[in-house]
């Protein structure tokens, strides 16, 4: 969307409300692409407006108020926040991150922005799981399941078994060649995720062979069924991935969040603790595993396995998914 105003008006020429003015102009930066990109930074940029609306923020409802003190005031904020344990360093570092960018839109330069939001906030952040994933429980997988099968969203309960049989993320889900994948479970006994993967690690040059048990042959059953007429994947042939994430994938995101996961990536988080505990015979770290404790090279030897199958080929990336050599807690 075009702007409303003149660029010198309120809010930039974006509206008169604060909140609405960044999502459009986030809007116009990612020229109505990227939804997903959009709405994470849409979602932060709200945390920011509901802050400056608070007693404790500054009462600005046009982004032309905000400088760079406004800016330092919320890190101080979000410190305080980090501090009483509401919410985490990610999570502060990101909203930052996001209003940065927001308000670059909005403005058209980068004149007021926290150039470092780790050292504003004074704590680096850690990419190593403490938490446990959810999605572990196969009884709570299939109330999901059922949940999103309720709604008609078919396709969207075989991007959960997918993810959580497989480790596939989203996009590898929905554009996974189904029919190949299923003549190499049948005559293999494994896959090889190769379809929508990251950084163009795909085919021959990067293998990623999983095997096959009746977790996955269940999934791969499900996606072909509900696959659409005429599809190699989960798409409809006239259908977009991102009209798809739009209209199908995100309304369904509620019903995993009133199970209790967050996302698909946790899904990726479960199969890789279950991968740990398959591999070794003991509880990955985050799940309160000691097993880096007694025998390393043991432990090394499945964090590189499950890195394969992850489609990382990094063995620190792992610890983000089963949680490091350290102590952790697990969920209760």
């Amino acid at each position: 969307m075009a702007l409303v105003g003149r660029r010198d008006g309120r809010n930039f020429g974006y509206g008169r409300q604060l909140s609405y003015a960044g999502r459009q102009a986030l809007e116009d930066l990612f020229a109505g692409g990227h939804f997903a990109t959009v709405k994470a930074h849409g979602d932060r940029w709200q945390a920011f407006v509901r802050w400056c609306r608070s007693e404790n923020g500054p009462g600005y409802n046009d982004a032309r108020q905000i400088d760079r003190q406004t800016l330092k005031d919320y890190a101080a904020y979000l410190r305080q926040q980090i501090q009483q344990g509401e919410i985490c360093t990610a999570t502060a570092q990101n909203r930052l991150s996001s209003v940065n960018r927001t308000l670059a839109a909005l403005r058209g330069n980068q004149d007021v922005r926290i150039v470092s939001p780790s050292q504003a906030l004074g704590q680096q952040r850690s990419s190593v799981r403490v938490l446990a994933p959810a999605g572990q429980d196969h009884p709570q997988l299939l109330l999901v399941l059922q949940a999103l099968a309720d709604q008609q969203h078919e396709r969207v309960a075989a991007i959960v078994m997918l993810a959580r049989a497989t480790g596939m993320r989203l996009r590898e889900a929905i554009l996974a060649d189904l029919p190949r994948l299923h003549r190499e479970a049948e005559h293999l006994g494994r896959i090889n995720i190769q379809d929508g993967t990251k950084g163009g690690r795909s085919g021959a040059s990067a293998p990623r062979w999983i095997n096959v048990n009746e977790e996955v042959k269940a999934a791969l059953k499900l996606a072909c069924e509900v696959s659409p007429a005429g599809s190699r994947n989960l798409l409809h042939r006239s259908e977009s991935y991102i009209a798809f994430l739009k209209c199908t994938v995100l309304p369904s995101r509620g019903i995993l969040h009133s199970h209790g996961i967050k996302g698909f990536h946790e899904l990726r988080a479960a199969f890789a603790c279950e991968r740990y505990q398959q591999l070794t015979g003991f509880k990955a770290p985050v799940n309160g595993g000691k097993l880096y404790t007694t025998d390393r090279k043991l432990d090394l030897h499945a964090r590189q396995k499950i890195s394969q199958e992850l489609g990382h080929n990094r063995v620190d990336v792992v610890s983000a998914y089963i949680g490091g050599r350290a102590c952790v807690k697990p969920m209760t």
